[in-house]
């Protein structure tokens, strides 16, 4: 398979971690996102050397800056969990290719994705496939100002829209407005600034901030959020965070890739049982970008760890195929997904070409 075409810069879209909240550029990242590396990426399955002991280099590429998304990688590598897998982790720094991209190309082995953007590049030709579900729960909500007269979806009919460019935004939105009653015509403009900042500058009346970032940022500046969740109106669940892979890496170093995600397992369920401590080595681990906001991830951390790392069986990493279908059939029905050529795919997808539970540790297969 080739790589999905190119669409531009990478959009935000409904998972994105805002660089303007940091108060940083993709370059900055190049710089510090190395969270404790062992070194400069090296060839596809070189090995490196740990105290006399062989490990397999494994790349791993971002999609934002080091975030709370990322707590529980940046604490598995801090703690020695890759090394003890045999592996030596190379974090692939954000920047001007998509991680879909350099996972579908075969320059990263993983790549952090969302389940709506890996969507769209597999069945756009991207050799991509999800294999870890970082979050169970949607990360999107709808949000106002907390003084706002705002109190239903319904009344967002005929208001300003303050959004990013994704595809799958305006058909999600008329979807939970009209599910509250409404009509679901609003207007739309390209945000660029926080979601927080736009609605109490007057520019917009909604946006869909994150309720792990931006509600949260939102509220510790002094500019609250009244927050509506999509899921509560029928709209389908999203795995706003994942991990993927390409079958091309995944049927040379299946071994390998299980082991990748044993210790990915194990840095996220140290996340959930110590937020505090796994946070403090984020931030540690990326001092540069993390360090001025200690509130701020450490109240982001304790949230993912509460309500998002693990599903309502309590497993970490899993990925349920009725979800990947929900959704799936939403894009499909509303003309998102397209081919490589661009145009609207004529059958729907098989959702088992888009994620995998093959490689997960054997305590979340039972």
């Amino acid at each position: 398979m080739n790589a999905p075409p190119d669409r531009g810069p990478r959009p935000p879209n409904l998972t994105r971690r805002s660089l303007i909240a940091l108060g940083l550029g993709a370059g900055v990242t190049a710089v510090t996102a190395w969270g404790g590396g062992r070194g400069v990426l090296g060839e596809p399955g070189s090995e490196a050397q740990n105290d006399g002991i062989s490990l397999t280099d494994v790349s791993l590429a971002l999609d934002w800056t080091p975030n709370t998304n990322h707590t529980g990688i940046f604490a598995a590598q801090q703690l020695g969990y890759f090394a003890q897998q045999g592996i030596d982790l190379k974090i692939v720094p954000y920047g001007s290719t998509a991680p879909e991209t350099l996972v579908s190309t075969h320059k990263a082995d993983f790549g952090i994705s969302y389940q709506d953007g890996l969507t769209e590049a597999a069945v756009s030709g991207g050799d991509i496939i999800s294999v870890f579900a970082i979050t169970q729960k949607t990360d999107v909500c709808i949000g106002v100002r907390a003084d706002s007269d705002i109190t239903s979806l319904k009344q967002l009919d005929g208001k300003t829209y303050a959004g990013y460019g994704g595809p799958m935004e305006v058909p999600m939105l008329e979807y939970v407005i009209k599910a509250a009653g409404g009509t679901g015509q609003f207007k739309n403009v390209t945000l660029n600034t926080d979601a927080y900042q736009a609605l109490y500058a007057g520019q917009a009346d909604f946006a869909m901030p994150e309720p792990t970032w931006e509600v949260l940022q939102a509220k510790l500046v002094g500019k609250p959020l009244r927050t509506f969740d999509v899921t509560a109106y029928g709209f389908p669940p999203i795995y706003s965070v994942i991990i993927g892979s390409s079958n091309h890496y995944l049927q040379q170093n299946g071994d390998v890739a299980r082991r990748f995600l044993a210790a990915i397992e194990e840095g996220y369920a140290y996340a959930s049982a110590h937020p505090t401590e796994a946070a403090n080595l984020l931030i540690q681990a990326n001092e540069a970008v993390l360090g001025t906001q200690q509130q701020l991830v450490l109240e982001s951390a304790a949230l993912e760890a509460d309500q998002y790392y693990k599903d309502p069986a309590g497993q970490i990493g899993y990925q349920s195929e009725e979800r990947w279908r929900a959704l799936t059939d939403f894009m499909f029905k509303n003309g998102i997904l397209t081919d490589a050529s661009g145009k609207p795919l004529a059958t729907e997808p098989k959702v088992s070409s888009l994620f995998t539970n093959y490689y997960l540790p054997a305590s979340v297969n039972a």
